[in-house]
């Protein structure tokens, strides 16, 4: 977003974008009392958000905007673990972990007895949600006594600082940070699966890949000609800006299903509330465009 922001200032020096940085849940909060026009998220909304964003007479366009990998990763001078399977990421980070689990040979017993540091989002990440939902079966499953940032570069150094540190973020601050960083494959029943551009477009990755989404305020989308410039810019440009950003793009048909969305005027979520977890990319996508079949939008 931060390279939509440039390149549409570039184009349009006198329209001003301001970006700012807060994890998922924090960002609803703020779009569904109607005070942003654009709210970035990491998983779909949920139902409590829906409930709010309609009391406030808040409606939107869902667009998903690229993919995402939450990436396991580790120090690159942590010598033993290579993968690591969603059994043993339970077992680390699950509420009654807490207090239990702090040495890596705790959670397997070819790994060694050194002391287990954790890095990870804070409450208001949507990759929290989306990590617990998919590996503890609940979004607010976890322990508490680690580490926590909504700023994914927190993480990074949390990490890359503490040769027994074990951390999770999204594909884009691995994918910036590999000299820093090494990922782990995760352990499935067709063996390790790393967190690759080409697995997570495959749909191998799972289940912690993930589509990425804007949501738009309807009313501002209607009303004012910069935000839908904007909007327009940066889906038509979103899969040379994804991959610029280092992130994980759409299929370039796919993007111009999403500007499909915002001539259609589609407005609300596909997604009911709901935090699926699990869904290949293509299942994800078209679980995306479900509005679409509406005989309204035909």
């Amino acid at each position: 977003m931060a390279l939509a922001v440039k390149k549409f200032q570039a184009r349009w020096p006198t329209s001003k974008v301001e970006l700012f940085e807060s994890g998922t849940s924090a960002g609803f909060r703020q779009f569904c009392a109607g005070k942003i026009a654009i709210a970035n998220a990491s998983r779909p909304i949920n139902s409590k958000e829906l409930k709010v964003c309609s009391s406030n007479g808040v409606s939107f366009l869902e667009l998903p905007i690229a993919f995402d990998a939450i990436t396991v990763v580790v120090h690159p001078k942590n010598t033993w673990a290579k993968q690591i399977s969603i059994k043993e990421l339970a077992q680390i980070w699950a509420s009654d972990a807490q207090g239990k689990v702090d040495r890596w040979k705790e959670v397997n017993n070819d790994w060694p007895d050194r002391a287990l540091s954790l890095c990870g989002p804070g409450r208001d990440s949507g990759t929290y949600d989306y990590f617990n939902k998919s590996v503890n079966g609940k979004d607010d499953n976890s322990r508490s006594d680690y580490t926590a940032s909504e700023d994914d570069a927190v993480l990074v150094r949390c990490v890359a600082g503490n040769v027994n540190a074990l951390g999770y973020f999204g594909f884009g601050y691995y994918n910036a940070n590999r000299d820093r960083l090494r990922a782990l494959a995760i352990a499935g029943a067709s063996g390790p699966v790393a967190p690759t551009i080409a697995n997570v477009q495959e749909g191998t990755y799972l289940p912690l890949s993930r589509p990425l989404f804007l949501y738009i305020n309807d009313k501002q989308l209607t009303e004012n000609k910069a935000l839908r410039n904007f909007v327009t810019m940066t889906v038509a440009n979103g899969k040379g800006l994804a991959q610029a950003a280092g992130s994980i793009p759409l299929p370039a048909s796919t993007y111009r299903l999403v500007e499909s969305k915002i001539f259609r005027h589609v407005t609300g979520s596909s997604f009911g509330g709901d935090l699926p977890v699990g869904l290949s990319i293509g299942e994800a996508l078209r679980r995306s465009f479900d509005q679409h079949k509406l005989p309204q939008f035909r």
